[in-house]
């Protein structure tokens, strides 16, 4: 189930048990690089907790028949991985889905995909009326046995639609808004987000884009918004300097507006401990571009540092 409302659906009901740091609140986080090590991590911790949270894991496969939880334990699902698991978000009362819902989710409609398995019960009558005529026995039978092959075929035609459908939703993965922006815009809307904050959701949105999770228009989108809180916060520490407080960070935030324009870029990853030439050899696009597993690659890469200078 999607949760429309973070602060009320999510915060406060978990507020009530412990929640983060900032509200003095317990809590046991438990890093996990794969599903083997998140069920075990389960298994280890279900019987202490009825309240679960997954970051950036969980939200496109079915947690309830992986996990097998017990009735009353409750997921919190905030991942950026797409598409949502169908059963995740139809789920209403142990999936809790954190996820914006601008995002083009597409989810199929529940009538599409779930089906009420008392309708597909075969009816049988009672074929022992002592009252009755064998042409009539003999005439209901009939319609009985035209009304169930009718059934089995909707039942076919539904199944088939079923597949397709699924197929088209699910044969794509891609990923959605980034968990550290959605965690952000939590902190946000409780007035409780900070410099730190900012920075993790920046760090986040900048990881998807390096690493080509998104698309250049959602990069574009989601990089202005973060912009507009980067100002917000720089305005905010002005006030606290002239106030003469020690916490008082700055973040300088400007993005390259030719990102607007549709020409492409070499998108280089600049990490500290490269060099230019380490980005350019090391960067998938550039990588790709020159085909640099070849020695006509290298060559080429070389003529285009020489035209450079």
């Amino acid at each position: 189930m999607f949760v429309s409302d973070f602060r009320k659906e999510f915060y406060e009901v978990v507020q009530s048990q412990a929640l983060f740091q900032c509200d003095h609140v317990q809590y046991t986080l438990i890093p996990v690089s794969g599903w083997q090590e998140l069920e075990t991590a389960f298994l280890e911790h279900k019987e202490q907790f009825r309240y679960f949270i997954l970051i950036n894991c969980g939200a496109n496969v079915d947690l309830l028949d992986i996990l097998q939880p017990d009735e009353d334990a409750i997921f919190f699902v905030c991942d950026t991985h797409r598409p949502v698991n169908v059963v995740n978000v139809y789920n209403d009362t142990q999936i809790k889905l954190l996820i914006k819902q601008d995002d083009d989710l597409e989810v199929p409609a529940y009538d599409d995909i779930f089906r009420d398995e008392q309708e597909d019960e075969a009816h049988s009558g009672n074929e022992s009326d002592n009252g009755s005529e064998p042409s009539e026995k003999r005439t209901r039978l009939e319609e009985e046995i035209v009304e169930q092959t009718m059934k089995r075929r909707q039942r076919r035609e539904w199944e088939a639609r079923r597949r397709d459908i699924l197929f088209d939703y699910e044969q794509y993965e891609y990923h959605g808004t980034s968990s550290a922006m959605v965690m952000f815009d939590l902190a946000w809307m409780m007035s409780k987000d900070l410099n730190d904050m900012l920075w993790w959701a920046i760090v986040g949105l900048t990881d998807q884009w390096v690493q080509d999770k998104i698309t250049q228009m959602k990069y574009v989108t989601d990089i202005g918004v973060l912009q507009r809180h980067a100002s917000r916060h720089n305005h905010r520490n002005e006030d606290e300097e002239n106030a003469l407080s020690v916490d008082c960070t700055r973040i300088s935030f400007e993005y390259d507006r030719s990102l607007l324009d549709c020409g492409p870029s070499l998108r280089l990853a600049l990490y500290q401990h490269w060099s230019l030439h380490d980005s350019l050899c090391n960067t998938c696009y550039t990588a790709a571009r020159f085909k640099l597993w070849s020695v006509h690659g290298q060559k080429r890469l070389q003529e285009f540092l020489a035209d450079m200078g």
